[in-house]
């Protein structure tokens, strides 16, 4: 696969590496996952599959970094996992030789949903609890084995709060959070990610059916170029529209969601110190 084909037809921007700079990035990010480890006196890693490209990506790296048999993977569906999804998932865990484990959440979630029935119809709601289990099964395990939780975030991700507030990104380190969804691919591609994972439609399958670029309201492409340009760049909105071709809702939709989401990026608040 071409560094080309990772981006769409209708991409507004470029934001590929170079083959040095995808190998630089390579090389940084197994290094972290192996520092990160070895500062926790950890005795590897736990990482949740879910067969989409970022946890995919993830695991590839974690593998180099710290071998095959100090990874530990966990495939947790519920009733809203696509079941393709859920084999995508065991297939990397077998493709890289690493042990895993599958564990139904939908038991669990319905004693959630059974304890506070009047919130088991809220989609959102409902959707939460299956992601805040996974973070509870990932430190669970990881705590027996004296391992890290491994985060699969991205910088798209995290910058818009696209994300459950402490639960996919309960964890120790992010190691692909300074790429953007783009970049991900493109890596995933040049690390050996199969072709038909790396283009896949991303889902954080909270529900049957959801889709990540329904629920941002705006492809990844787009996403990243406004990130990379707008908000961590130094375009204003006008040359925003401009140079991307994207309208000036979708400039404000991406602003939005960044300044919204900053309490997920930041301490929960507590009152300023008192002088008495």
């Amino acid at each position: 696969m071409t560094s080309v084909d990772v981006l769409s037809e209708d991409a507004p921007f470029d934001l590929l590496f170079s083959e040095a700079e995808l190998e630089a990035h390579r090389e940084h990010i197994t290094t972290f996952i192996e520092d990160t480890v070895e500062a926790a006196g950890a005795d590897g890693a736990v990482l949740g599959l879910s067969g989409g490209i970022d946890s995919t990506l993830t695991a590839f790296l974690a593998v180099e970094a710290l071998g095959k048999e100090n990874l530990h993977g966990l495939v947790m569906p519920s009733v809203a996992n696509a079941e393709d999804m859920m084999s995508d998932a065991e297939g990397v865990a077998e493709m890289l030789g690493i042990e895993y484990d599958v564990v139904e959440i939908q038991p669990i979630a319905e004693t959630f949903f059974d304890t506070f029935p009047e919130a088991a119809d809220d989609r959102m709601a409902a959707g939460n609890v299956y992601v805040r289990t996974r973070a509870v099964l990932n430190y669970f395990v990881a705590n027996h084995e004296n391992r890290i939780v491994l985060g699969t975030g991205n910088r798209a991700e995290a910058m818009t709060g696209y994300f459950t507030k402490y639960g996919d990104q309960a964890v120790d380190c992010n190691p692909i959070g300074n790429l953007y969804k783009q970049q991900v691919r493109q890596l995933a591609a040049h690390v050996g990610v199969p072709e038909e994972l790396v283009l896949q439609t991303p889902s954080a399958e909270m529900w049957s059916g959801q889709t990540d670029e329904d629920e941002l309201g705006l492809t990844y492409d787009a996403l990243d170029a406004i990130l990379a340009l707008h908000v961590d760049g130094p375009l204003s909105k006008s040359a925003t529209v401009r140079h991307l071709g994207v309208t000036e809702e979708q400039v404000d939709r991406v602003v939005d969601l960044v300044e919204g989401s900053a309490h997920k990026r930041s301490m929960p608040p507590a009152p300023s110190a008192l002088d008495v």
